[in-house]
């Protein structure tokens, strides 16, 4: 590199471009002291000395925001163009460096060394040419930016300086590194330089290609996938698929991603829509996975309805609804107030037991409509198949989800009201236990990942609030029991039925048969009346039947014009119900020898039970009948040892057993009998018998007795205290271990019966027995 005289000229700053020497290049120059600058330029040698910009963002440069190597270039030609700017042909001439930086008032002028390159040549030079011009010639046939005839021009150049520098301008490279090769003033490194950003394109265009082939292929796969999937309709159209599948595809994929299932169903629900599109419509498969697709959308997976957390106005609808039931209202305003507080609980599994007809059902309803959630029942009374509630595996023909899920897909929330109805009805057979899959589904610690056979996917039942109902808990399996919170409603008393009818089912009835409240009225003693003599019931379905029976007959006086408004009093109330069916207050109009009147608590309620005793001549048999189960055999057999064991203080005959056969009934023997809350009732028939003193008519007992006479406490308290106050009973014989049920049973009937707390036989005698106390 030759060095030559300094210059003193105008300065040029350039933004994103660079001028090589030899280059002839258009330039248009707008900025004001780039445009006086050149008109100086202009008006002496026309030289001026081009450097570029190194932050092209900067309007007005200054000397630190050049690069000091530039371009020494001669003005070939300026124009001035007619929005203002100028319009330059330039020739590069030499490197130069610029060594001042003069500030004068309107532009830049600089003091800059030439450098002109060396013309010398040697085999060096010559090798890293021809590189450089096969490395060239490869590029061009690479790439389509550079044309062949600039290839032919290049191939002429005898000077290696220029060679670099002219290839260097055809190059796609930053402006960085084109400065770099511009301050490269040795001609063999500047040669090299240009010789390994050659290379380095070479690979890039080669990596270029190989991923322009890669989308290529990729496109015609598609294309060839697309031409197959028409040719596939095409098909499908011939076998009778009139419509194709492809928008049914797209409408359940839509349906998918609108669902918003947890990740890994949404994943098999993809994978099955993958199977689906493939199999023929004709096919049986295809209907099962449409089917199985189906259920996946439909069941809820995320949709949730909001509590209504307002304990007022569900204690309201709570009362509005039904009448009494507080222990069951007071748990539900309890666990709203908790979820209340925490913003988030588990659903508690309640289980509502009690007779028939005391509203469990309705209740449940209730409390669906004051939580503000979705209701849904399912009745579980004679399922006896495992699959009715886990469902049944896809492979079987017909298959379907089990009646929770299918349940769920009903509410159409995550979160409803569920309803599992006569829960204690459940049977099992040869299919499977359905109690034991009912425990996945009850227990808070697994029903988060219920597992339902058809649906394969683990469903969440975490946040459903389960209301069990049953009549009888004994027929609930005891892991079953274990798993929900039991909730007795006993029956209703006289005087809450009586509220009943007036302020529920009355009103209801005459809406459903079409008449007005001014048509029909009902005296509060006609209610008394059917309550007595036309019902035996815990509930009040049968009084709503007796109720619906003289709507209907209502109904039928004012079309026919004979009636225009009726009032059911006792005295017309035969006229509508006919003859009573019951009689009210059962208990015998005298004391009887061997006659006791025990308590039993039945699926219906509570009820009296009259226990016979006979004696005849005999050898001691004893006969027991009225269809009695082995609990109240047994407990005969222990009142009878008792009784034998007592027969000093009871002033019986020692050998009483070998001289008399022993016949024990209890009536109504089509109707099975059995529990452990006899004994006393059938040792204090015993004694009355053997005694020949009758026992107080008015007496009525319940618990169950042991070999030395202790009496055990029983259940039903309430029940059968309501079934003593119904038959007219005064006084009752508790077991002493059962005082803490006596705040249980209702005020008013409390106020009309007498309790004696008994602990042993010889208590119970001196109450029940005439003359006991002696």
């Amino acid at each position: 590199m030759k060095k030559q005289s300094e210059y003193t000229i105008p300065l040029l700053p350039l933004r994103g471009l660079l001028v090589y020497p030899t280059m002839v290049l258009h330039l248009d120059v707008g900025r004001e002291m780039s445009m006086q600058a050149l008109e100086k330029a202009m008006m002496e040698d026309h030289l001026i000395f081009l450097s570029t910009q190194i932050d092209t963002n900067i309007d007005d440069p200054i000397r630190e925001d050049l690069y000091e190597v530039g371009t020494l270039t001669k003005i070939k030609q300026m124009l001035k163009l007619p929005n203002g700017t100028f319009r330059v042909l330039v020739e590069g001439l030499n490197r130069g460096k610029i060594e001042q930086f003069h500030e004068q008032d309107d532009y830049f002028s600089v003091t800059v060394t030439s450098y002109e390159d060396d013309s010398h040549k040697d085999i060096e030079l010559e090798a890293l040419m021809r590189t450089l011009l096969e490395y060239f010639e490869q590029y061009i046939k690479m790439t389509k930016k550079v044309s062949a005839e600039t290839f032919a021009t290049v191939a002429d150049m005898d000077e290696p300086g220029r060679l670099a520098d002219i290839i260097a301008s055809h190059l796609p490279i930053k402006i960085k590194e084109k400065q770099e090769i511009l301050e490269t003033f040795d001609i063999k490194e500047r040669l090299q330089k240009v010789i390994a950003i050659l290379n380095n394109e070479k690979e890039i265009l080669n990596l270029e290609k190989k991923i322009g082939q890669r989308v290529k292929r990729s496109m015609e796969r598609t294309q060839k996938e697309y031409y197959l999937r028409e040719q596939m309709k095409a098909i499908q159209k011939e076998l009778g698929d009139k419509e194709g599948k492809s928008g049914e595809i797209e409408q359940l994929l839509k349906r998918i991603e609108e669902t918003n299932m947890p990740e890994h169903v949404e994943k098999a629900a993809l994978k099955e829509v993958d199977r689906y599109e493939k199999v023929p419509t004709s096919s049986a498969e295809s209907a099962v996975i449409r089917n199985y697709l189906e259920w996946l959308i439909t069941v809820p997976w995320s949709h949730a309805t909001k509590d209504d957390l307002n304990i007022e106005k569900a204690e309201r609808i709570l009362n509005r609804d039904h009448y009494g039931l507080e222990k069951v209202k007071e748990r539900v305003l309890e666990y709203l107030a908790v979820q209340q507080l925490t913003e988030s609980l588990r659903g508690p599994i309640l289980c509502l037991a009690g007779p028939p007809g005391v509203g469990k059902t309705s209740l449940a309803r209730s409390i669906a409509e004051s939580l503000g959630r979705k209701f849904v029942r399912v009745s579980l009374g004679g399922v006896r198949d495992e699959s009715e509630i886990r469902g049944h595996r896809r492979t079987y023909v017909g298959a379907m989800p089990g009646r929770i899920i299918q349940g769920m897909k009903k509410a159409g929330t995550i979160n409803p009201v569920f309803l599992l109805d006569e829960i204690d009805k459940m049977s099992n057979d040869f299919r499977g236990d359905p109690s034991s899959a009912m425990l996945e589904v009850l227990d808070p610690e697994q029903n988060h990942h219920f597992s339902d056979h058809y649906i394969e996917e683990p469903y969440d039942l975490s946040k459903v609030m389960f209301i069990a109902t049953a009549n009888d808990l004994s027929a609930i399996p005891g892991p079953l029991r274990d798993r929900m919170e039991i909730i007795t409603i006993p029956g209703y008393t006289e005087l809450e039925k009586t509220h009943i009818a007036k302020d529920h089912l009355l009103p209801r009835q005459i809406k459903e048969h079409g008449l007005t409240k001014s048509q029909l009225q009902v005296r509060e003693e006609a209610f008394q009346m059917i309550i007595r003599y036309y019902t035996r019931e815990a509930g009040v379905r049968s009084l709503e039947r007796q109720l619906a029976a003289i709507c209907r007959k209502t109904a039928k006086l004012v079309v026919s014009g004979k009636k225009k408004r009726l009032i059911i009093t006792e005295k017309n109330l035969e006229g509508f119900l006919g003859k009573r069916k019951f009689h009210y207050g059962q208990a015998d109009a005298e004391d009887q020898i061997g006659v006791a009147n025990g308590l039993a608590y039945t699926t219906v309620g509570g009820d009296t039970l009259q226990i016979e005793v006979s004696l005849s001549p005999g050898k001691g048999k004893l006969l027991l009948t009225g269809k009695l189960g082995d609990v109240m055999k047994e407990s005969a057999q222990t009142a009878l040892s008792y009784v034998r064991s007592k027969v000093k203080e009871y002033g019986i005959e020692e050998d009483f057993h070998e001289n008399f056969d022993i016949h024990i009934h209890v009536p109504e023997g089509a109707v099975p009998k059995d529990g452990p809350s006899a004994g006393i009732t059938i040792a204090s028939a015993l004694i009355s018998a053997l005694t020949n003193k009758p026992l107080r008519k008015e007496v009525g007992m319940t618990g169950e007795i042991t070999l030395r006479g202790r009496v055990l406490p029983i259940g039903g308290v309430k029940e059968k205290s309501l079934g003593a106050h119904q038959a007219g009973l005064t006084t009752i014989i508790l077991p002493k271990e059962n005082e803490k049920d006596l705040d249980d049973i209702p005020e008013s009937i409390r106020d009309d019966l007498k309790f004696i707390l008994a602990s042993h036989m010889d208590e119970v005698i001196q109450i029940a027995l005439v003359g006991g106390e002696k």
